[in-house]
């Protein structure tokens, strides 16, 4: 299952409450990040750090995450998995260990553009965040804006999220979020 929205925290906090729920269920969740999933700095920076298109484009290693979350998950037999390939703080592989994957497991993966065309065939279900610019502003750091902005209204624009999703909230405030419906 994916969690989908331009501000990180909003897709944790949706997925910590996702994670409870499954838990309260008896089922064993697994949980994994988009920054988990950076490429390394050099690449990411390429075309600079405010670049909105290099954000869409050139910041997940998208052929990682299916080799070592996806597919493993999609396979009945030898799933194990990696949570994450790159620490994004030391800008380092991050040399998680491969874990078992126990029966009925639900990954929640959280991040922005899960819903692109090479990732949206990986989820069973997806919910995507929608969230105004004006409330992005609010709740991504201000050297971030602009990045972030620019590559989300990309993804709108191109990859239509909002149709391709399981379900859509209205996420303004992460605390309150609202059911949109047809």
């Amino acid at each position: 299952m994916g969690v989908d929205g331009a501000v990180d925290a909003d897709t944790a906090f949706l997925a910590d409450h996702l994670e409870a729920a499954l838990r309260a269920e008896h089922r064993p969740v697994l949980r994994a990040g988009f920054s988990g999933f950076w490429r390394p700095r050099s690449v990411r920076l390429e075309h600079g750090r405010d670049d909105p298109d290099a954000f869409y484009e050139a910041w997940w290693d998208v052929s990682g995450l299916w080799r070592e979350v996806l597919d493993p998950l999609g396979r009945d037999a030898d799933r194990t998995w990696v949570p994450s390939l790159h620490d994004p703080v030391t800008d380092r592989a991050s040399r998680a260990p491969r874990e078992a994957v126990p029966p009925s497991a639900v990954l929640l993966l959280t991040g922005p553009f899960l819903l692109r065309p090479e990732l949206r065939w990986g989820f069973d279900a997806v919910v995507h965040l929608s969230t105004s610019p004006a409330a992005i502003r609010r709740r991504v750091a201000p050297e971030d804006v602009e990045r972030v902005l620019g590559g989300w209204g990309r993804y709108l624009d191109e990859d239509e999220p909002l149709v391709a999703a399981t379900a859509v909230l209205r996420c303004e405030d992460p605390r309150h979020p609202a059911e949109l419906l047809d």
